[in-house]
């Protein structure tokens, strides 16, 4: 009789703290999940977007323009090590070889033109400007969109049915291309917004 009592008074006891506690550590932080993905609705590859920049949400909040940033910068880091990659494979003679090689290099190429789009991108995004708003971000979206085109180039040069170390390559270079093109997308979105998003941050 007095185990039943004690489970009578403990087992209520019990699902009131399961109740009261497990919902509200188990949830997410609202806030900072809710800036991120409302930032990558605009994007064509939103789970890579959400992934790549959710560390960015407690500074970025709700301003277009530093969600922009963010795009370009990740898109920036992504590329300098798969120009790295590439600058690794052409010096290899081994792992790639004919028709591929000399997309290979091309490619190497292509990638620092990407690069050299993507910073010019984030250097102007840095610095914009109420007055100067609308070439700026024209200027950006211009830059990325080669930058995204230059990207495309040095995949379509290659063969897939040819050589091992190409479909690794190739999957790689597209991921920067995934994410250039989330990148085009949170600045087209900084266009919809227009300059008055700068003067909230």
């Amino acid at each position: 009789m007095a185990r039943v009592k004690y489970y009578s008074i403990i087992l209520p006891m019990l699902l009131a703290w399961l109740i009261t506690f497990l919902p509200s550590r188990a949830s997410p932080n609202p806030n900072g999940d809710g800036y991120v993905r409302d930032a990558c609705s605009v994007t064509r590859y939103r789970d890579l977007c959400i992934r790549s920049l959710s560390s960015f949400s407690s500074t970025a909040k709700d301003n277009p323009s530093k969600w922009a940033r963010a795009g370009v910068s990740v898109a920036i880091g992504e590329a300098k090590r798969v120009a790295r990659y590439l600058a690794t494979l052409k010096r290899n003679r081994q792992r790639i070889r004919g028709r591929n090689r000399i997309a290979l290099s091309d490619c190497v190429e292509c990638f620092q033109d990407t690069l050299d789009n993507l910073h010019r991108s984030l250097y102007v995004l840095r610095k914009l400007s109420v007055r100067d708003f609308g070439s700026q971000v024209e200027d950006v979206a211009t830059w990325v969109s080669a930058a995204l085109t230059d990207e495309d180039t040095c995949v379509d040069g290659f063969d897939e049915r040819t050589g091992k170390g190409v479909k690794p390559l190739i999957n790689r270079v597209s991921n920067v291309t995934y994410m250039t093109s989330n990148a085009l997308a949170l600045i087209n979105k900084l266009v919809t917004a227009g300059p008055e998003c700068l003067k909230n941050g």
